[in-house]
Formats: structure tokens, C-alpha cells, sequence
């Protein structure tokens, strides 16, 4: 995300900033993960990209082609990307679902609007917010005007581009 909070387009601004340092952190948690929860639209950017590719350094690819993924959706007619459910009714209650079936981490990426709603829905143990050194001006945001959220800073690490990941928890009341 940019420094205002900018979620939109980041093929426009996010790469002149990663690192080295700022890769190896994605990868490591790229592979800690078990599973992907994905919106429509970043489902949809990442299936025309990650099925094909073929230059691997770093296993990720081969670690998100063969991960079950899980993309919400009600109007999405189907799901080509291998080992992918498409989630389409009682969205909240089958997310829980996964999370208590499942053994691990279930990354999401972008998704402004599912974030959202898990948000509202205390579905989300760990924000990695990584702030770019940007303002971008304009464009959807990761929480939209209104929304109330405590967080608990957990950790920080600056990278050598200038990005901050600020690793937040739900705040307990």
C-alpha cells in the first residue's frame, strides 16, 4: 500500500521499491503459507500470470500453482487455475469454515473488499501492511472510509527501498 493507504494499481508503483532483503521476506512467507484467499479481481490478475510461469528461482510459483486457493466471487463462472475453489454463499461463514479446518496459514493478498468484510467479520488474525514510500493521490484503499478496526503493532521491519512492513493483530478489548 502507498503511505495514503492506496491498494489500486500497484503494477504503477510498487516496483521500483523492492529489494533484495524486501524479496526474501515475500518469499518466506509466500512458503509459509498452506492455502490462498483471493477477491475476484486479484484472482483474476494472478490466474493469467502465475499458471505459466516457468522461471522459478525461488519456488514460488511451483508454492502458489500447488496450494489450494479459494476465490470469492458471486458472478465468476468458473475457475480455471488448478486447485481452486470458487466461494460464492454464506461467504463469512465458509471462510471460518476453512480457518478451522485448516492447518496453517491462509494468505490473502490485495482484495480490498474481502479484507473488508473479514475485517467486520474478525476473520483476520495478521495484517502485513507493506508501506511503500509513495503517496499515490487516489485510488481504492485497503479500509474504506468508516471502518473501525483496533490493531496491536506486532512488529516492524524497514527494507533497504524504503518499504515498512508493519505486522498488526486484532487489538483484544
Amino acid at each position: 500500500m502507498s503511505l495514503d493507504g492506496v491498494i489500486e494499481a500497484p503494477e504503477t508503483w510498487h516496483f521500483p521499491y523492492i529489494t533484495d532483503d524486501m524479496q526474501e521476506s515475500v518469499n518466506a512467507q509466500i512458503h509459509a503459507s498452506t492455502a490462498f484467499l483471493y477477491g475476484r479481481i486479484t484472482y483474476e490478475a494472478f490466474a493469467s500470470f502465475w499458471p505459466s510461469q516457468t522461471q522459478n528461482e525461488f519456488g514460488i510459483a511451483d508454492q502458489i500453482n500447488r496450494l489450494p486457493k479459494y476465490v470469492v466471487s458471486t458472478s465468476l463462472q468458473r475457475a480455471d487455475w488448478q486447485h481452486t475453489t470458487i466461494i460464492r454463499d454464506h461467504i463469512m461463514e465458509s471462510i471460518a469454515d476453512l480457518k478451522q479446518q485448516g492447518d496453517g496459514v491462509i494468505g490473502l493478498t490485495g482484495s480490498a473488499t474481502l479484507v473488508q468484510g473479514l475485517t467486520k467479520a474478525g476473520l483476520i488474525d495478521e495484517y502485513r501492511l507493506w508501506v511503500h514510500p509513495i503517496v499515490v493521490g487516489k485510488g481504492k484503499r485497503l479500509f474504506a472510509d468508516g471502518m473501525d478496526a483496533g490493531l496491536k503493532l506486532g512488529s516492524t521491519q524497514t527494507f533497504a527501498g524504503g518499504v515498512v512492513e508493519m505486522v498488526y493483530h486484532p487489538a483484544t478489548t
